[in-house]
Order: C-alpha cells, then sequence, then structure tokens
C-alpha cells in the first residue's frame, strides 16, 4: 500500500530536492501565481523546507490550486514557520481554507513553526488550499503544503461529507516522530508527551501492513506504553477546547510478546470513570483497533485505560489518533457551470489569472470581479470586469445562465459581440461602452426583453445592417459637425433600454 498522491510543496522555494525521510519537495512556483518569496532569519531556521515562505500583501484570498488529483480520501497538511521574515517580530494571525470549506484561523507564532492537518474525501478532481486576510496590516502566509492520498476505506466511520480535522496522532514508547517511509501514508505519529506514570516497551512480535481497516504502519505498533503495575490505569488527558466538539478517535493495541499460560492482559476504555468499551485483549503479531465516532467532549473529559480483574499484566496502548469533526458538511463548490466558464475566461485573458480558489466559497471571499447568490451550490451572477484591461475577442458565457450582470467596460475587447449572450435568461444588465467591438448588435440582444444594454464608444460596432450601410459624412463636413455626428450616434446605442411587452 502506498499513496498514490504524493505531493510535497516547499513555498517560497523554486528548486527541488530530497529530505532527511527520502520526501522529494518541489517548489511552488506552477501551483500560485500570486505573492513574493521570503525566507526566514538564519537564527530561527528549524528545517530546510521551512527556510523559505510565501507572503501574500495584495488580495484578501490567495490559493494554491493542485490540478489532477484522482477523488478519494486525502490528507492535506500545512506549514507555517514566521520566523520573523520581515524583521517586525508581529507573526501573523489569519484563515486557512480548502476547497472553499473554511479549515480554520491560524495564529503564528516568533519561532516555533504552526502546523494542521486534515482529511477529507474530495468532491472534485481537484485541491486548493487558501490563506485569507483578516487583519489590517496582518499578511497571511504559507510555508509547505503537502498532499497525500489515503484509501478511501480509511477513517470511513465517519460520513464522508465531513472532514476530519487532526488534533494529535501518538505513537505510545517511541522517542521520535514516525513518518515516511515507515508509513507510506506520510501521517505524523509523534511521541507520547501527555501520559504520565507509564512505562515504554517495545515489540518482539513480526507486523506487517494493513492489520486493520485504518493502515497503522507496522513501526507505531513496535512500542507501546504500559501502565506501572497490573492495577494501575493509564490516564489520557486530552485538553480539549472548552466548548463541546464533535470527536473521533482510534486507539490501536498490539501484544508487544508472546504471552505465558499463566498470563492474561485485559482491560477497558472508560471514558468519564464509566465503562465505555468491551474488553480489550491485544493480539500478539495483530492489533485491535477500537475507534469511537461523533462523540461530544468537553474540557474535562478524560478516557482510561483500565485493568480487569483477572488480568496479570498492566493496560497497555501502541497508538491513538484524535479528529474534531467538522461542523458543516464539505460544499461541493460553486457551480461546474459556472467555474469551467470562468477558467475559460482566465485562459482568454492571463490578466485574470492571479484569481484561483473557489470563486463564490468561502462566504465573505469571492473574486474581487465576481459576485454570487446564496445558493447551497452558488451561481455566479455578476461579472464586474470595467477596466481591467482587457484585450481579445469576447468568449461565449452562455453556459453562465445564472448571469444577471456582464460589465466589461473601458477594455480593448474586439471582434463581433457573441450571439449567445441573448440566450442569457436572466441577464438584466450588458456593459460593453468604450472598446473596439465590431460588426452588428445581435438580434438576440436587441429584442432581449427588459435588457439594458450599453455599447457606446466601439467606433466600429453598428445598431444594425442598416445602419452600417449608411454613408459617412462628406469629407468637407467640417469637424465639429462630424464630431457632433458620432457622439449622437454613439449616445443613441449606448442607451438602448429596450422594455419591450
Amino acid at each position: 500500500m502506498s499513496a498514490d498522491v504524493f505531493i510535497s510543496i516547499d513555498c517560497g522555494s523554486s528548486t527541488s530536492y530530497k529530505d532527511e525521510n527520502g520526501i522529494a519537495w518541489t517548489g511552488d512556483d506552477k501551483y500560485v501565481k500570486t505573492g513574493e518569496s521570503r525566507s526566514v532569519q538564519s537564527s530561527n531556521s528549524f528545517s530546510h523546507v521551512a527556510d523559505t515562505l510565501r507572503v501574500f500583501t495584495n488580495k484578501s484570498k490567495n490559493c494554491y490550486n493542485i490540478d489532477s488529483v484522482m477523488k478519494g480520501r486525502v490528507l492535506v497538511r500545512a506549514t507555517f514557520h514566521y520566523g520573523n521574515y520581515d524583521g517586525k517580530s508581529s507573526p501573523p494571525t489569519f484563515d486557512l481554507q480548502f476547497d472553499g470549506n473554511k479549515w480554520g484561523s491560524v495564529t503564528t507564532l516568533d519561532s516555533l513553526p504552526f502546523l494542521v492537518e486534515l482529511t477529507y474525501v474530495m468532491k472534485r478532481d481537484f485541491i486548493s488550499v487558501c490563506v485569507a486576510q483578516t487583519e489590517t496590516d496582518q499578511f497571511p502566509f504559507i510555508s509547505a503544503l503537502e498532499i497525500r492520498s489515503l484509501e478511501l476505506s480509511m477513517y470511513s466511520a465517519v460520513d464522508v461529507n465531513y472532514p476530519l480535522f487532526t488534533r494529535r496522532r501518538v505513537a505510545f514508547g517511541t522517542n521520535a516522530t514516525i513518518r515516511f517511509p515507515e508509513d507510506p501514508y506520510d501521517r505524523l505519529w509523534r511521541p507520547d508527551v501527555f501520559i504520565n506514570d507509564t512505562i515504554k516497551v517495545s515489540s518482539d512480535a513480526l507486523l506487517s501492513s494493513g492489520l486493520t481497516k485504518d493502515n497503522p504502519p507496522p513501526a507505531v505498533l513496535k512500542t507501546a506504553a504500559t501502565a506501572a503495575t497490573p492495577n494501575s490505569t493509564i490516564d489520557f488527558f486530552m485538553a480539549f477546547p472548552s466548548s463541546d466538539v464533535p470527536t473521533y478517535i482510534n486507539w490501536y493495541f498490539s501484544e508487544v510478546t508472546r504471552l505465558k499460560p499463566n498470563q492474561t492482559r485485559s482491560f477497558y476504555i472508560y471514558k468519564d470513570n464509566l465503562p465505555y468499551s468491551p474488553p480489550i485483549l491485544p493480539p500478539y503479531q495483530n492489533c485491535t483497533e477500537l475507534y469511537a465516532s461523533n462523540l461530544t467532549v468537553f474540557a474535562n473529559t478524560t478516557f482510561s485505560l483500565v485493568p480487569a480483574k483477572n488480568s496479570t499484566l498492566p493496560p497497555l496502548v501502541n497508538a491513538m489518533e484524535v479528529f474534531r469533526i467538522g461542523d458543516y458538511p464539505l460544499t461541493d463548490g460553486t457551480n461546474d457551470k459556472d467555474v469551467r466558464s470562468l477558467a475559460s475566461l482566465q485562459k482568454t485573458f492571463s490578466l485574470l489569472q492571479d484569481w484561483s480558489g473557489d470563486p463564490c466559497l468561502p462566504s465573505g471571499y469571492e473574486w474581487d470581479w465576481v459576485k454570487c447568490n446564496g445558493d447551497i451550490v452558488p451561481r455566479v451572477t455578476t461579472l464586474f470586469l470595467g477596466g481591467y484591461g482587457l484585450s481579445g475577442l469576447l468568449p461565449d458565457l452562455s453556459s453562465m445562465d445564472a448571469l444577471q450582470t456582464i460589465d466589461l467596460h473601458n477594455n480593448n475587447l474586439q471582434g463581433n459581440i457573441p450571439p449567445s449572450l441573448g440566450a442569457l435568461p436572466n441577464l438584466k444588465i450588458l456593459n460593453l461602452e468604450n472598446n473596439n467591438l465590431n460588426g452588428t448588435i445581435p438580434a438576440s440582444l436587441s429584442t432581449k426583453k427588459g435588457l439594458i444594454l450599453r455599447v457606446g464608444g466601439n467606433p466600429g460596432l453598428c445598431a444594425s445592417n442598416t445602419s452600417c450601410s449608411i454613408q459617412a459624412p462628406a469629407s468637407n463636413s467640417s469637424p465639429k459637425k462630424k464630431n457632433i455626428l458620432e457622439m449622437l450616434f454613439a449616445t443613441i446605442i449606448s442607451i438602448i433600454v429596450l422594455q419591450l411587452s
């Protein structure tokens, strides 16, 4: 088993390399169009990956787009290391988003990294990770971004419509973090630092992969923590937030040695001093996984491993994962038709390619030049592209059938007006003033009920074939008279307001 998608992006870097774990890192140039590369102060360096970062100062939302990712369950991990890169000793706070969903708030520290991770089932075949400014003069940044595909069967005890935010992943009894290559999915299994009065033990068992549905790597089952005596408990001090939080927990149990006939290891999981599980007898050369899904936990919630009365050996635990379940189901994102049309628009006009991520979501973080409705699957209702310096042919927007306003005035658009614009059922305002459009106004627009059409300032544009055949004024006409005629014609064209009954 291995991750089909295994992408490691060193943000702010332009080089590719392998780190001490054999992980191949690449620069971020092909994943993001905005931001500036910066380096942390050398005194704050803790790893090569976090020595550079990309900071965003110009737009409220900036996104990394990872295309050609197959649909399925993925693990996404983002790292933020301020490292006083700007010399201000003022680490910022900002929001983090993925695929149009809110991830959480990032509160960075002066010299310590801030790492966040989530697991979810993708709705589309691409991933966007965005940082969004929330405070004036506090600029979002990112140091590293990692994408790992998981088996769809993993973590399936939780509804696939909800994300899992990693709170901790622990390998008990180990002294160092276990990750790739020991874990082919590159999950980070940290040493335990929050249980007391336990003894670290090692396993002599031969262990393989795939022993349970969530595929703990054999390396995390090779060590464990046991209670100090057969009658002692292991207490987990979770330090959950003060409010009630929906939680998903996995425990992994594997016996570390072949027991003698007179030995027994049996225990229970207790929650808040009440029995919570059937008796657990860890198997040798195998693994028992016990999970608890949709738990409601509080700041004082405690879990304990309590020995059974007939147990001659103390409780034992090898590994544990704790997730917060997302408060809201994953969004399907902006309507596919609108997303594809906007991508085509960006391909036509390269000046628009700085905008990425979901165009409408999360709410409040729409692209600067679009307006969306409040549907569960949002539709784009307005394009505000006046004065954007766009040059070229006007593309086909006919699939964006929720559009009510298209504002493209003061650009350098050329060619004919696409008749398909007249087929947009909800279009109320079309502003094409001051471009270089030519030909005639399509009948689909000139006869469209209730449409406000503004097309003045397009010297080559005619109201109809008849108006195009009118002879130009004689050459001896005075410039003043000629200008008056041109202004009058432009005015007539610019205020075509048809409200036919």
